[in-house]
């Protein structure tokens, strides 16, 4: 059977020259970064050159980069290391959209539950932040504001540009979520006028368990590792070499990839979009068409459960997401679609398709082929039958 992988937002295939970096790492730098001697220096040089081009991707400078265990760890030490920061100065105020990954979301309630004031702010049916919210919400007590550049789920870019000066003007600090929009569409850190910003190596073609935080020049925060002087006194631990060598491979080709390659995908996405919309009955795009990353739509199917339509896709050949948290076999329904102000049918029968470098039209064709058949099947089998 032939097969087709169309969830890059959950993850992306190891690119094959990531993958021959990290081997080379693994066998011959060894050595550790910290240590002053040839061996120690060869993997820190191993080091400078991945954080170079991972700063590259994003117009930061290198000495600006936290190197991290990827998206979760980085949100964490943003929204903690700021927090508590400044804590002292009474801001215990956190501002942050209701579409946040959970990375964020269950953070904030963390601190919530230890005396932090948090405010989530709604978004409209198009999945945007209106800055006159946020404006509403700022006051002398705001810490920090976290809204993502691109969501996860249905790939609506956020103004954040306009929401970090409002943030500015009030005296926060601005963290964004770039997870799911780096090295899929330009992303400068100097442009948004961020104080931090997450990124994470796997959704970018590189390995698991690599990412990095790119803080402000002189902004403080409280390191959430603690034990050695590594990343500057930021976040202890001997760094994992292999993958952030890894890392770095991948964002100099996210980097090569943006000329080019977003108006390919936009170009499957919206073939895609188009034909299961006019093809299927009862079908529905969330979210607005534009701002947002290129790869990614989120379809609702009516009368359908998205758990049985992703499962009926995979026998057919097809990986995509619901976009929903799966937990002890019951799927809940989708924070972010909730968030938008859908009905709960609508929350709970949407799937997500999110492309990739090696998608091709020939894939997109199967798939507008085998989804009208499929739904259809679903939804008899699923319909109530006539009364006798």
């Amino acid at each position: 059977m032939q097969r087709a992988y169309l969830d890059h937002n959950a993850t992306t295939p190891l690119s094959p020259a990531v993958a021959d970096r990290m081997a080379v790492a693994l066998r011959d730098d060894w050595g550790n970064p910290s240590s002053v001697h040839h061996f120690g220096q060869q993997a820190k040089a191993v080091l400078d050159d991945a954080r170079s081009r991972t700063a590259a991707l994003i117009g930061a400078e290198p000495s600006e980069l936290i190197l991290t265990s990827g998206g979760t760890e980085s949100d964490n030490l943003a929204i903690r290391g700021v927090a508590e920061a400044l804590e002292p100065t009474g801001r215990r105020h956190l501002i942050a959209s209701a579409i946040e990954h959970e990375a964020v979301l269950n953070t904030l309630k963390a601190l919530a539950k230890r005396g932090w004031q948090v405010t989530l702010l709604p978004v409209d049916t198009s999945g945007v932040v209106d800055p006159d919210r946020l404006r509403a919400a700022l006051t002398d007590q705001t810490a920090l504001v976290s809204v993502m550049h691109a969501n996860n789920e249905i790939g609506t870019i956020q103004p954040v540009a306009h929401l970090a000066r409002l943030a500015k003007d009030r005296g926060a600090l601005f963290h964004t979520d770039a997870v799911q929009s780096a090295g899929k569409i330009p992303v400068d850190v100097r442009s948004l006028g961020v104080d931090l910003l997450s990124v994470s190596a796997h959704k970018f073609y590189g390995p698991k368990g690599a990412g990095a935080l790119w803080v402000r020049r002189g902004l403080r925060l409280v390191p959430q590792l603690t034990g050695g002087k590594h990343e500057r006194s930021r976040r202890a631990g001997t760094e994992n070499v292999p993958a952030i060598a890894g890392m770095g491979v991948a964002a100099h080709e996210a980097l090569a990839a943006l000329d080019g390659e977003p108006q390919r995908l936009a170009g499957l996405r919206d073939r895609l979009e188009r034909e299961v919309l006019a093809q299927v009955p009862g079908t529905a795009l969330n979210g607005g068409l534009s701002p947002r990353v290129a790869n990614t739509t989120n379809i609702s199917f009516d009368r359908v459960e998205a758990e049985s339509l992703l499962i009926a896709l995979d026998l057919e050949g097809f990986a995509v997401s619901t976009g929903s948290a799966c937990s002890s076999g019951t799927l809940e329904p989708s924070h972010v679609l909730k968030a938008m102000g859908f009905p709960p049918h609508r929350t709970q029968n949407s799937i997500r398709f999110s492309l990739g470098k090696a998608n091709t039209d020939a894939e997109i064709d199967r798939l507008i082929g085998v989804l009208p058949r499929v739904v259809e099947k679903l939804r008899n089998l699923t319909r109530t039958p006539a009364r006798a």
